[in-house]
């Protein structure tokens, strides 16, 4: 008699949608912290629409489709707080609000729900917003403590400023790591994102591979094509996306090949689209971009697994 073994999930682990998502909440909460403090409560407005919005529509569509509910392992609060950092703090209100349903119905819940999605439901919600008004998501304010008493009393609308990738000498490395730029209201603060990377490491929800060689390849192509490698990627959201949205499991790679291979991807992305592009930033739609290849790099860039039989023509 022939037996066959073949590999399957022998091991359990402790882990579950519901705590990675508390994990990744937790890691955002200094950016979260630093963002409400650098813009005031006008940016709370804007989180708070924005995760209400998810978690509304979320909830709403997985009842009328009769599905089961599945509002509790805050996966539409992590879409919903993910897209509101990654807006200015100027923004209508309305705007949030459109751009979370959109992500959770049209990327998420369409495609099957949450680990069916092709592309990051957050980062596709921000593409479609800013080609739906695109000069409503570059009104960049400067940190509200920055500005004179006169100034913020009239609003911070009036004070809509360029973001560093277009006016990068009017910014020191210290007011870039620390936030006093403008800019949407998770990607300024950098030691803020960074202490997430950490605790994202620390508790082992995300690996090394995809933020340090995303960010590696922006610095060194921005190098080669004579641009300061550091302003490249303290500027715009190149950390925030490389932490927060690059290592989202359901749209990024399996494989170790694969992550480095997605990686360097999105670094080239982003260099090309800035250099040579119409838009000052390509965060959003390099990441995008390489999520429709990752089924292609999941394909080629499988390990045989011991004990699985093999195929024969």
């Amino acid at each position: 008699m022939n037996l066959r073994v073949s590999a399957g999930p022998h091991l359990l682990a402790k882990d579950s949608t519901r705590t990675l998502m508390i994990d990744v909440l937790i890691a955002l909460v200094p950016t979260t912290a630093a963002g409400i403090y650098l813009f005031g409560l006008r940016a709370a407005w804007v989180l708070s629409v924005a995760i209400v919005s998810a978690v509304i529509s979320e909830y709403v569509w997985q009842r009328l489709m009769k599905r089961p509910v599945r509002v509790g392992d805050f996966s539409a609060v992590v879409t919903g707080l993910i897209l509101g950092l990654n807006l200015p703090s100027t923004i209508a209100l309305w705007v949030p609000a459109i751009g979370s349903a959109i992500a959770i119905i049209l990327i998420k819940e369409l495609f099957g729900g949450i680990g069916h999605n092709f592309m990051n439901p957050a980062m596709f919600a921000r593409a479609f917003l800013m080609a739906s008004w695109p000069a409503r998501m570059i009104q960049f304010a400067l940190p509200e403590r920055l500005l004179g008493a006169s100034q913020a009393a009239v609003g911070v609308d009036t004070m809509a400023s360029a973001t560093p990738l277009l006016m990068p000498g009017n910014w020191t490395t210290y007011d870039m790591l620390l936030g006093n730029i403008p800019g949407t209201i998770g990607e300024v603060s950098k030691v803020a994102i960074l202490i997430g990377f950490v605790y994202l490491l620390f508790v082992g929800t995300i690996s090394w591979e995809i933020p340090t060689i995303f960010v590696g390849t922006t610095a060194l192509l921005s190098w080669l094509l004579g641009a300061d490698p550091l302003i490249a990627v303290l500027s715009g959201g190149v950390l925030f996306g490389a932490v927060f949205m690059a290592t989202d499991y359901a749209t990024g790679p399996i494989y170790f090949p694969g992550k480095v291979i997605f990686a360097i991807g999105c670094g080239a992305m982003v260099v090309i689209i800035r250099q040579y592009g119409n838009y000052p930033e390509g965060v959003t739609f390099a990441i995008l971009l390489m999520n429709c290849v990752t089924p292609l790099l999941d394909r080629f860039t499988v390990r045989r697994v011991y004990g699985t039989v093999k195929k024969h023509a």
